[in-house]
């Protein structure tokens, strides 16, 4: 494989000149396979014949290794729309993901738009996530933008469009934080027993239609609220005192008709869960209370088996998740509790009550659903650390009274 040399731009017959002139070269690289004629390389720039043939050299190595990479005219927004189709089919994901990825692949766009891939280099990559730093963007949003920029590049080198990859070397810059906003990010809000019973005091006393039934089973299985809407008396099982998640509930326009149900959010989220006998005691009773609903609205009850079921306008659809917070916002107020909780709390209490009882880590990860979740951990780590605290003073007591 052979390289032709050529010098462009220069009319002088100077051995040494400074009219500006350059070298490029040609090379062969192989024939099309659809039409048969030849294809070739050119390359120019080269301030030098040495340059040029060095440059040469490396690309008919690469050649030769079956390396080389015939780097496309691909622009940035049509790649990422490709991309998009790709991942979701390859990997199953749920519509919410999709939009999460969109809304990532969203904050590059004004930087790369109408780019060629392979003109973005690692500069412009690294400037773009510096500047949406310097936007005010939370660190969660850049590791998830940077997150989608890696895996788009990822891709477009695996299909071959480009040859290097500019999100390989690229960093975040992170907000130095205090100790005490380290402390609060590290653990988040829950209850206490005594004031997770007060919630439930106060559901039950001045709750509205299934409030009191909503947080007694979040806050006895420290389930997802979107796996919650999704269940259906089929995933109760009582004899057995368990309910199934199989999947979980999805509407981002909040159109009651048009919700969907979709896998839960991992593999590990499909799972069985033993409850209390007060929960099946509770279900029972509004099984009751649902079938004579059922009796009285005949065909205008929505009858696919869903047990949060609204009975307003559209009798038997799931309820918002949307309003499950808003009555747990209601309910906070009136048992005059933390306002910042949220029902995603109640599963953060799950774990620490669960702690407290002394259940091991990773019974905890099984019975939420979770392959390896931080946060879990540092609930977990906070409650068996002011127990091991306690354990100690007890001791210290004891010995001071003898």
């Amino acid at each position: 494989m052979k390289g032709h040399f050529h010098r462009r731009g220069c009319t002088c017959k100077k051995k040494r000149c400074s009219c500006g002139s350059t070298w490029s070269f040609v090379i062969d690289i192989g024939r099309d396979p659809a039409t048969g004629k030849r294809k070739q390389k050119t390359k120019g720039g080269f301030r030098t014949k040495q340059e040029a043939e060095s440059a040469a050299t490396e690309l008919i190595y690469e050649i030769n290794q079956g390396m080389y990479v015939q780097e496309q005219n691909v622009v940035f927004k049509d790649f990422t729309s490709e991309w998009l189709l790709i991942y979701s089919e390859k990997n199953n994901v749920k519509p919410g993901t999709i939009r999460i990825r969109q809304h990532e692949i969203n904050k590059l766009l004004p930087y790369f738009s109408l780019l060629k891939l392979k003109d973005i280099t690692a500069k412009r990559y690294q400037d773009a996530l510096n500047d949406l730093k310097e936007k005010g963007y939370a660190d969660n949003t850049l590791d998830g933008v940077h997150r989608t920029g890696r895996m788009i590049f990822k891709k477009a080198i695996e299909m071959r469009i480009i040859k290097n990859d500019p999100t390989e070397f690229a960093y975040l810059k992170k907000d130095r934080k205090t100790i005490e906003e380290l402390e609060e990010q590290e653990i988040p809000k829950y209850m206490e027993k005594e004031e997770l019973a007060l919630l439930l005091q106060t559901s039950a006393q001045k709750g509205l239609d299934l409030d009191y039934l909503i947080f007694l089973t979040l806050s006895y299985t420290g389930m997802r609220v979107g796996e919650l809407v999704a269940l259906k008396w089929k995933d109760i099982d009582f004899e057995e005192q368990t309910i199934s998640i199989t999947k979980t509930y999805y509407n981002p326009t909040n159109n009651t008709l048009e919700y969907q149900l979709v896998p839960p959010k991992t593999r590990r989220s499909k799972r069985t869960i033993v409850v209390a006998e007060d929960v099946i005691v509770a279900l029972n009773e509004h099984m009751e209370l649902q079938r004579k609903v059922k009796e009285r609205l005949g065909d205008a009850y929505f009858d696919e088996g869903f047990i949060f079921a609204k009975n307003d306008r559209h009798p038997g659809y799931p309820i918002f998740i949307k309003t499950i917070e808003n009555r747990m916002a209601r309910l906070l107020k009136l048992a005059r509790l933390n306002t910042e909780l949220t029902p995603h709390s109640l599963r953060h209490t799950h774990t620490s009550l669960l702690a407290e009882a002394r259940v091991g880590l990773e019974e905890i990860m099984d019975r939420l659903g979770h392959c390896d979740d931080e946060t879990t951990k540092n609930v977990y780590l906070h409650v068996t650390k002011e127990m091991k605290k306690e354990a100690s003073h007890k001791f210290a007591q004891l010995m001071r009274s003898l």
